[in-house]
């Protein structure tokens, strides 16, 4: 592509770029593909055309094709290729027009208009009113705009991908259509790692925040000027309810980035109830709520560790990495752990689920620093930090360093973020859960809302308690555990091994300690 000339500034003292930030992120991105999910009216397509008028004026470049679903939008997009011509001071041909011939696999064949513009470097501009398989064979940067609104998406961006064999882009521009829509699943197949493109997504305030008002307010200060007509102006505030209030009830989908019919659930049973097997086991310990005030409280919980725990964890495989995470509770909703290990070739395996009822705060803590201190070659452990789970999560952060311990506030973002690698996981089978059918119902909390996976507001009754998605949150903490970087250390999890060890010394060992007295 072009030179950083695109953004058409000459000093600092110039006015701003005509290309806005997050446009200019697009013009230069050099990924092969690149899909953009964004809102209306942002002037995608508008900036999509000066990077075809770059790539095609280029004597290194190549031709760049087009392809709306609409006769207006390509003509609309051929006639913004000839504005940046002219304001890049290129020469190029006048607005041509060719016809296509477009066979179907019966043989039938219609006539596609498309629009040209040549430049002096032979190559050219072409827009397609439609999608034909005529760009089978060509060679290219290929655009398909508002690619949600494509018959065929996944058989044109099949035609399309060819071209990079031989050095081509291909380049997706859109707003939804719907959850179910191709190009939503293309977007939740790059979010979730599947395919290997550059995604950007761009909402309307977004856009706002870097820009779009003072463009759009400067643009009609303009006309109102050269018409003698001056006008009140809007503020930032007004004018971006009052296009909210116009999109009324689709201003999610279509300005926000958030695709409709998204309230069902996000984890089906099946592939849910396929990832788990009932090897596995899934330890509970339930107290009633006169435990918290009885002083042999710890020895009883150093007693649960070492007869019920303890055996469990010393199952895992030597020299193998592990992870946990934990979604805490008190008295409303289970406290949760999951203990994974790695099984290699990126397959990881629970050792156990760890379900707590009713547990005092100190004895969590206990069994916390027993599991943090035992783990063979602990990779990485995530808590729940958000609420109650906050003090919990800060005392693993003590006793390991963050470098091992994240104290996760999830935001909607972040879960937008987790749980399609968590999702993508189970579908792939990377992880292994233990069987229960509370641990599905858990996972069937987990729905689409305002465009991001979380935790529904219904609760599901068992003999002794509510449950709330626990053991789905404990599982995701642990898988994202596993996806951070670095390494345990050479001696695993030995405090003493570990000088950099964040945890206090009068907090070493306690759970052995008791077991020895008790043993002894």
């Amino acid at each position: 592509m072009a030179e950083p000339k695109a953004r058409i500034r000459t000093s600092d003292d110039a006015p701003p770029p005509v290309l806005l930030g997050y446009q200019q992120e697009w013009v230069d991105d050099q990924d092969d593909v690149a899909v953009w999910s964004k809102s209306r009216r942002i002037g995608a397509s508008w900036c999509e055309a000066a990077a075809c008028v770059l790539e095609a004026s280029s004597a290194s470049g190549q031709d760049a094709l087009y392809i709306g679903y609409s006769k207006d939008m390509t003509q609309e997009f051929i006639e913004d290729c000839a504005t940046w011509a002219k304001a890049f001071h290129l020469a190029a041909a006048e607005v041509g027009e060719d016809v296509f011939i477009d066979a179907d696999d019966e043989g039938n064949t219609r006539e596609i208009q498309a629009f040209k513009i040549v430049f002096a470097s032979g190559r050219k501009v072409l827009a397609l009113s439609s999608r034909p398989r005529s760009i089978r064979g060509k060679q290219g940067r290929v655009v398909i705009d508002e690619a949600a609104f494509h018959d065929d998406l996944e058989g044109l961006l099949k035609a399309a991908l060819a071209m990079l064999i031989w050095g081509g882009k291909v380049r997706l521009l859109s707003s939804h259509n719907g959850e179910d829509n191709p190009f939503s699943l293309l977007c939740r197949d790059i979010r979730e790692g599947r395919k290997p493109y550059s995604l950007h997504e761009t909402t309307f305030r977004q856009a706002v925040d870097d820009g779009l008002y003072d463009r759009v307010m400067f643009m009609q200060s303009a006309i109102a000027k050269k018409r003698g007509r001056p006008i009140a102006l809007p503020t930032r505030e007004e004018w971006v309810a009052r296009i909210y209030a116009q999109y009324g009830e689709h201003a999610a989908e279509e300005l926000d980035c958030i695709p409709s019919q998204g309230t069902g659930v996000y984890l089906p049973r099946s592939i849910v109830e396929r990832a788990m097997t009932r090897d596995i086991p899934v330890i509970r310990w339930s107290k009633p709520a006169e435990f918290v005030l009885q002083r042999d409280r710890m020895i009883t919980t150093d007693e649960w560790v070492g007869d019920v725990l303890g055996p469990v964890i010393d199952r895992i495989p030597a020299g193998v990495r592990t992870a946990l995470g934990q979604d805490f509770g008190r008295t409303g909703n289970l406290s949760v752990i999951s203990i994974l290990f790695d099984e290699g070739a990126g397959r990881w395996r629970e050792a156990c689920l760890v379900e707590l009822r009713n547990i005092p705060h100190d004895s969590q803590a206990r069994i916390r620093d027993y599991l943090l201190d035992r783990l063979p070659l602990l990779h990485h452990a995530m808590f729940d930090g958000r609420g109650n789970g906050e003090a919990h999560a800060e005392g693993a952060v003590q006793r390991l360093g963050p470098q091992r311990v994240t104290s996760v506030k999830a935001t909607p973002s972040w879960y937008g973020t987790a749980w399609p690698k968590y999702k993508a996981a189970l579908e792939e089978l990377s992880i292994a859960l233990a069987f229960s059918e509370a641990g599905i119902a858990d996972h069937r909390r987990i729905v689409m809302r305002n465009g991001y996976p979380t935790v529904d507001d219904g609760e599901d009754t068992e003999k002794d308690g509510k449950r709330h998605g626990d053991s789905a949150i404990a599982r995701l903490l642990a898988w994202m555990a596993t996806l951070e970087g670095g390494q345990p250390p050479a001696m695993g999890n030995d405090v003493d091994n570990d000088p950099e060890a964040y945890r206090p010394e009068h907090a070493r060992g306690r759970v052995s300690l008791a077991m020895h007295r008790r043993a002894a």
